[in-house]
């Protein structure tokens, strides 16, 4: 499947990246396609290494659709014909996200890895089983944070914070607007009992984001809102979110979700970070630039030593893939650990529950 820079559903990238493991290595299946966010996670394994050897879904159509962009996958049966094999190490998902905890269940029981689109769940509850589950098994349940791991700014952007760029991260700012496409999405993408509230599902990405820049494992919620401003035909889309975050460590954070990306725009979203450090500032414009460049990915970076202007779009081989590939290998957390992914998702699910409790109240 081609980039589809003004789809954000459609959004995959690929890229020239280091290979980990030799073919045949370490072996991978694609289930559950009811998001094209998938397509983004096979691009990023295969592209670092991993044999695609599986296809999975009950709809006969989106298996042809996938097949023809990886001819190489073999089509299954049914999904117990993916976990009953014994050379499948991850099962990569993107299913609709209140299946996306039981998937995994089935998945880490068979003693596979799972890798599935965020948000990797819709409630708490879900949450807390998988964390005894991944306890007992012992397997991975990763999550498909695309905002930072499939992004080069993003990506560049902890790298540059990891060397000390801008020293201690004391605030980040998240703007996240999404293009609704409304006449695309399927039913499911407006029912909230499905897809968890907008702060669950685009909320998600943000916090991870802040989590990792700022060097934080946990954070408290100071605020938290969701609206739907002008969609009454929909009333189960939230089509605006907000929300602010204290880390363990002090630092700062607010983001803004929304789904009113003008369709004038080249991409399906201008997304952009702003972070404070004691030594100095950045600012990511993340998909394009402006008036200017579309696709784009820059960091402006501005410190001790000066001002830049970065361009990171292609550059960095989106090397979380291949990390997450060996630390299904080796059973290392270089990647992201499973309490940073668990903490996202629970901060992001918690700022929801704060504002849905708000909205029953008014």
């Amino acid at each position: 499947m081609a980039v589809n820079i003004g789809d954000g559903a459609s959004y995959a990238p690929t890229a020239q990246a280091e290979r980990v493991v030799a073919p045949g290595e370490f072996c991978i299946a694609a289930a559950f396609l009811d998001h094209g966010h998938v397509y983004g996670q096979t691009n990023g394994l295969r592209d670092a290494g991993a044999t695609l050897k599986w296809v999975y879904d009950p709809d006969p159509a989106r298996v042809q659709q996938f097949v023809a962009s990886y001819p190489e996958a073999q089509v299954a049966a049914h999904f117990a014909q993916i976990l009953n094999d014994p050379e499948v190490r991850l099962v990569t998902a993107a299913a609709i996200p209140d299946q996306r905890a039981a998937i995994g269940q089935q998945v880490l029981h068979a003693g596979k890895d799972y890798f599935t689109d965020k948000s990797p769940f819709t409630s708490l509850e879900q949450l807390e089983k998988m964390r005894e589950i991944v306890s007992h098994t012992g397997c991975k349940y990763a999550v498909y944070y695309a905002e930072r791991l499939h992004n080069d700014a993003a990506w560049q952007a902890g790298e540059l914070i990891k060397a000390g760029a801008i020293g201690r991260v004391v605030q980040v700012l998240n703007i996240a607007p999404h293009r609704l496409a409304k006449a695309t999405r399927p039913d499911w993408f407006f029912d909230k009992t499905r897809y968890g509230g907008i702060l669950t599902d685009i909320g998600s990405h943000q916090v991870e984001q802040f989590l990792t820049y700022a060097g934080c494992a946990t954070a408290t919620l100071n605020f938290a809102r969701v609206e739907n401003f002008s969609h009454p035909d929909r009333p189960g889309l939230e089509d605006f979110g907000e929300l602010s975050l204290t880390g363990d460590n002090g630092a700062s954070f607010y983001t803004r979700v929304d789904w009113y990306t003008p369709d004038g725009l080249a991409t399906w979203g201008d997304g952009r970070t702003f972070i404070v450090g004691t030594d100095g500032t950045m600012e990511l414009r993340k998909y394009l630039d402006l008036a200017r460049q579309a696709p784009a990915s820059r960091l402006f970076l501005v410190n001790t030593e000066g001002e830049q202007e970065i361009d990171c779009l292609g550059k960095t081989g989106f090397p979380f893939f291949g990390q997450l590939i060996r630390d299904c290998i080796e059973r290392t957390e270089l990647a992201m650990t499973q309490a940073h992914c668990f903490s996202a998702a629970e901060l992001s699910m918690q700022a929801q529950a704060l504002a849905d409790s708000a909205n029953a109240n008014h």
